[in-house]
């Protein structure tokens, strides 16, 4: 065999060595890639859905339920109002256990819950981070507990919304994992079948 032929040999052994080693590479660094990316995403979805919740948890104590409209959220937080109350012991109780409330202030509901975030847009709270502008589906109403009527509420949204552009595969497992663990495949905050305020992934 002369030179050149070898030669090519070479070259073509070295062209199919290099490639076994991407292809090994990429069977390393993808489910990483997928995971980091993933995990960066979530922590983004995770504050919109602390800050449904914060801000459903104070309409609550206003309103006395939830509200299942991110418009009517929306114009409470933006237009809303709350008392600044001063509590002090009631001179005339010799007891010591009542109390006088007084009103002094307001403060709008804004500034009592975001005004220590720069830049932040209380009409994003409807919308998924890294989607394509896909809005949170949120739902409240009422439960029967204990003869009670309580008031839930919900807001949740799958990983199709904000892992859309990453790999199909993974991300139908991803589902296919907690679909099987019976599951929300995604991420959520209160539920409509229990009294509860909790995060699914504060339960991870």
């Amino acid at each position: 065999m002369d030179n050149k032929k070898l030669t090519i040999i070479n070259i073509a052994l070295a062209l199919v060595a290099l490639f076994l080693v991407y292809l090994v590479y990429r069977s390393i660094s993808e489910p990483v890639v997928f995971e980091n990316t993933r995990k960066d995403r979530e922590a983004q979805v995770v504050q919109n859905l602390k800050d449904i919740r914060s801000t459903q948890i104070l309409f609550k104590q206003t309103y006395n339920r939830y509200t299942g409209s991110f418009d009517t959220l929306i114009d409470y937080v933006t237009n809303g109002q709350l008392p600044v109350v001063h509590i002090i012991p009631d001179p005339n109780d010799t007891t010591f256990t009542k109390t006088i409330n007084d009103t002094v202030d307001y403060i709008s509901v804004f500034d009592s819950l975001f005004s220590n975030r720069d830049n932040f847009n209380i009409n994003d709270l409807r919308l998924v981070p890294f989607s394509q502008d896909v809005e949170f589906e949120m739902q409240a109403g009422y439960i029967k507990r204990g003869g009670l009527k309580v008031a839930v509420f919900e807001a949740k949204t799958p990983y199709s919304s904000y892992l859309w552009d990453l790999d199909r595969q993974r991300v139908n497992n991803l589902r296919a994992e907690q679909e099987d663990l019976e599951k929300y495949p995604g991420l959520k905050v209160g539920s409509m079948d229990e009294a509860s305020t909790n995060g699914n992934w504060e339960s991870l």
